[in-house]
C-alpha cells in the first residue's frame, strides 16, 4: 500500500486522531476526529463522511440545537485592544 503525499509539500500524510474546533453562530464545538495529516506541514485532510458531520455539527451550532452537547465552559471576548 502506497503511503499517501501531501498535495501542498510533499511530505508523508498518516491517519491520526486529531482535536476540530468547529463554529457555529456564537457556540463552539470541539470534536475528536480521524484525520490525514501531513508530517512535514501539518496539513490536515478529512474524509467526505468526516467533513459531513463537521458540517452538520456547525449547522447544529448554528440553530442552537444542542441537547446533545456537554458543555463545559463559557466563553468571553477581552473588549480591550492590549498593546
Amino acid at each position: 500500500m502506497l503511503t499517501p503525499i501531501c498535495p501542498l509539500c510533499g511530505g508523508e500524510v498518516v491517519e491520526k486522531d486529531v482535536e476540530k474546533i468547529v463554529k457555529g453562530g456564537n457556540d463552539v464545538a470541539i470534536l475528536r476526529v480521524k484525520a490525514g495529516v501531513c508530517e512535514k506541514c501539518g496539513e490536515r485532510f478529512y474524509t467526505k463522511e468526516v467533513h459531513k458531520k463537521i458540517e452538520e455539527i456547525r449547522s447544529e451550532l448554528k440553530q442552537r440545537t444542542t441537547e446533545l452537547y456537554k458543555p463545559i465552559g463559557r466563553t468571553y471576548v477581552y473588549e480591550s485592544v492590549i498593546e
